[in-house]
């Protein structure tokens, strides 16, 4: 290795925390093949370390979820649930300065690798904020799930859709939930409270078909044509509005992107059919009915033969209180207030497994400690700088030391 440049084994002085973060980044858990296998030894040997019982809850074949467990001293009480899923998306390794899986941390104390945001480093900040406040001989009330789950990046349908039905989910007594949040830029804190609903719909032009030559009425393109503008025309107010009102993120306004084209069978004969695909987020202020209404709408203009269906339709509005008389948030915004982080509410924009978490009854705050950090889940070249790392596990600590203290509510007696 030459002087100077970035190493892929830990300096003699890097904190242990730093060490392990870098070794679970390691392990290639990126779809299409995850090594499941590898992530849940490797979670299960950090957790028989903390002195933490271990399930494993297979939920389909092939999907694992484990589940860590703390017990507090009042297991009667509802829990605190500390969600983290071990997949990873696929990377472009001609983008990447560094190796996507070799977690090599530079000068800056900057740490590459795909997963380092999204989101191995908080299932590391969760351990390692248990392994302190064990170490500090702390105990609380609340029982201290972590899950770690399998196949969010893919929808999460073969890990927490189907976990949250089974009835090892249900015995975990799941008080208020904490899972996955964004990179900030700026000095504050995003803290997201709901989510959009996700919506993929595709809509089917017939038309008649014909030689390339005429001027055939009533085809399939000139109707797909009028969908792809109401569609269109109605992205392009939305980010109007987005863009011309500060006080809104990308989580308040519904976002919508034609995502593919099919149709055609030859240069010179007019298709029977046509399709086009979209990618719908919406937020839950949107009245779903009266949005589907609108979808209808505008294939009912396009003409006769115009249908769409659902590809994935989420009808879960659920949002968690960010009211302070709610005792979750309380407990939450108070530690954030001592600690003097700056916090910003949103929406989430995209999809995360809270959803399922929040359908199933349960507050659930996603929330990932990284300011000062370029969002950069899902891009090339990721990264998280190690002290603000560190500092996610101070913040972790204080945090679930305040959630497993919370006084026993009115519906637990």
């Amino acid at each position: 290795m030459a002087p100077g440049k970035p190493g892929k084994s830990a300096g003699a002085s890097e904190n242990p925390s730093v060490t392990l973060f870098r070794e679970y980044l390691r392990i290639d858990t990126v779809h299409p093949k995850p090594d499941y296998d590898a992530a849940v030894q490797f979670l299960e040997r950090v957790g028989t370390d903390l002195g933490l019982p271990c399930q494993k809850v297979e939920v389909c074949q092939g999907r694992v979820v484990l589940i860590l467990t703390w017990q507090g001293t009042n297991p009667r009480l509802r829990s605190i649930l500390l969600n983290s899923h071990t997949d990873v998306v696929p990377v472009f390794e001609e983008h990447w300065t560094y190796p996507p899986f070799e977690a090599v941390k530079d000068s800056q104390g900057n740490i590459y690798a795909r997963g380092a945001q999204d989101m191995k480093c908080v299932s590391i900040q969760y351990l390692e904020a248990i392994r302190r406040l064990k170490t500090e001989g702390k105990s609380f009330a609340r029982t201290i799930h972590l899950t770690f789950v399998p196949d969010e990046e893919v929808g999460g349908h073969k890990g927490m859709e189907m976990f949250v039905k089974r009835p090892e989910f249900k015995a975990l007594n799941v008080g208020f939930a904490m899972d996955e949040g964004l990179a900030s830029p700026s000095d504050t804190y995003s803290v997201f409270y709901g989510e959009r609903s996700p919506w993929w719909i595709k809509v089917k032009c017939m038309g008649s078909p014909g030689h390339g030559s005429r001027f055939i009425s009533n085809t399939a393109a000139e109707k797909m044509h009028k969908v792809i503008n109401s569609f269109l025309a109605f992205r392009e107010s939305e980010k109007q509005r987005l863009k011309s009102d500060s006080s809104l993120t990308l989580g308040d306004v519904t976002s919508l992107n034609m995502t593919m084209l099919e149709g055609g069978v030859s240069f010179n004969v007019v298709p029977s059919e046509m399709a086009a695909s979209f990618d719908i987020r919406i937020p839950p202020t949107v009245d779903l009915k009266a949005f589907e209404e609108q979808v209808a709408t505008w294939c009912r203009d396009a003409g006769d033969g115009v249908t769409y269906e659902f590809h994935q339709k989420c009808m879960d509005q659920h949002i968690t209180s960010t009211e302070e008389s709610d005792p979750w948030w309380k407990a939450f915004s108070g530690v954030c207030r001592d600690m003097k982080l700056q916090l910003k509410l949103e929406i989430f924009p995209a999809a995360t497994d809270s959803r399922y978490i929040r359908a199933a009854g349960h507050p659930a705050i996603g929330f990932s400690p990284m300011n000062r950090t370029p969002v950069l889940l899902h891009d090339h070249n990721e990264f998280l700088n190690e002290q603000v790392f560190l500092r996610g596990i101070e913040i972790y600590g204080r945090l679930l030391a305040a959630l497993a203290s919370v006084p026993p509510l009115p519906a637990e007696g």
